[in-house]
């Protein structure tokens, strides 16, 4: 027999949840077949199979989150013959009705979707509060209290069941009724591991930041030229295609530290990882081998990308790799900031708005202009702030000058 555990995927995970099993018991399998697909805190995978034959029992529910290292289902190898390892039974914690209902895709975060399981409730029954319809912790709570039984005659305040996400809740109530004024957030899964790398950035790398003004007045003028023409291309998809091209000229930008080997490492690609916001926290999916796409195919990998994101399906494949990252928060309204490095990146650089303003132009003329301003910041063991500046240079030079593409651009 082999046992198929949920193996560290990367990222530092220490769980993840079942999402699909695209097998079944009794299904003949092929080495390195997908088996199962899981979500962790910051990414969906798939889980291959590690040799062919039969599945003969599937130990762990759908729905269910476990830690690493813990056995998902077990095969029979081809040839070989023997007994099934059989999964505990699964105990219940409330009495309530099961509702049948299709399987369709429900709006929660991990977490939530593991307190649902602890209360015995079925997440697809619930009304989400949330932004779009997602559901919260508190929509589990509430759902569970609206459920309890009642005496007759009584009216039931607190929900009485043994178990512990129950007490946890009750707790929680009990906590609210002395602090009136308080809310608490859960800091585990993907803001937790947020945190973390956060920490590790900042206390590793002695950060700078460089401020510039960049005008986007020519650029903004040739993209609605285009969009005139039929072709449709974001902002952002110029941007990175911009930078791609500044770090060819300044690599030591596309590059990480090895302080155990005492050399910097030069990377020959150009993966550009764009930061993105999501309901769960922040993800950073990349934008692979940038510099050999076009701006309308970046363009197209961004939208795949961010919708990814937004539906919290990204892949550890989507999330690999990058050498380079960009934060354009300008549609959020940002002013300014000093970005925290993406680990163990050299260099991060941030978009915020675009506002009209008078600028003196040649002559000492006053004309109304689109200003954008960035913020980039660097690794100082690696760069100095003469270099930034120059490679910041470079970066605005393509888009205050549309016409350079069509001389330096691949």
């Amino acid at each position: 027999m082999v046992e198929v555990k949920l193996h560290d995927i990367g990222e530092g995970m220490t769980e993840g949840e079942i999402i699909h099993y695209f097998v079944k018991v009794g299904d003949a399998v092929k080495a390195d077949q997908p088996l199962v697909e899981v979500q962790t805190d910051k990414m969906v995978a798939e889980l291959p199979s590690p040799a062919s034959g039969v599945v003969k029992d599937i130990v762990i529910d759908k729905g269910d989150t476990v830690s690493v290292g813990t056995t998902l289902l077990v095969l029979e190898e081809a040839g070989e013959k023997g007994k099934a390892v059989s999964a505990e039974p699964m105990l219940e914690y409330i009495a309530q009705p099961k509702v049948k209902t299709e399987r369709v895709f429900v709006k929660a975060a991990p977490y939530t979707r593991k307190i649902a399981r602890e209360c015995g409730v079925d997440i697809q029954v619930i009304k989400g509060t949330g932004r779009n319809g997602r559901i919260t912790v508190e929509d589990v709570y509430n759902f569970v209290k609206s459920n309890a039984p009642k005496e007759e005659g009584k009216e039931i305040k607190s929900v009485a069941i043994s178990h512990p996400a129950a007490e946890q809740m009750k707790e929680k109530e009990e906590e609210r009724s002395s602090l009136p004024n308080t809310e608490t957030i859960p800091f585990r899964g993907r803001r937790k591991q947020i945190a973390k790398n956060m920490v590790k950035s900042l206390y590793t790398i002695p950060h700078v930041t460089h401020f510039e003004e960049v005008d986007m007045t020519e650029l903004l003028d040739y993209r609605k030229k285009i969009a005139e023409m039929g072709r449709s291309v974001s902002v952002t998809a110029f941007l990175i295609k911009a930078i791609t091209q500044a770090l060819k000229q300044y690599p030591i930008f596309n590059a990480k530290l090895d302080e155990e080997k005492e050399m910097i490492i030069l990377e020959k690609e150009y993966h550009i990882g764009l930061a993105a916001d999501t309901e769960d926290g922040l993800v950073v999916p990349v934008i692979r081998d940038a510099n050999r796409l076009s701006v309308q195919e970046i363009h197209r990998k961004q939208k795949e990308l961010t919708q990814k994101a937004k539906e919290g399906t990204l892949t550890g494949a989507d999330m690999r790799g990058g050498t380079f990252t960009i934060s354009n928060v300008g549609p959020l309204g940002s002013m300014g900031a000093t970005p925290i490095i993406n680990y163990p990146q050299t260099g991060l650089i941030a978009f915020h708005k675009t506002k009209k303003m008078p600028v003196v132009i040649e002559n000492d003329e006053i004309a109304i202009r689109s200003i954008m301003n960035i913020s980039m910041s660097f690794d100082h063991r690696v760069a100095d702030g003469a270099t930034a500046v120059a490679f910041t240079n470079a970066f605005k030079q393509y888009i205050e000058n549309p016409a350079l593409w069509l001389i330096d651009m691949a």
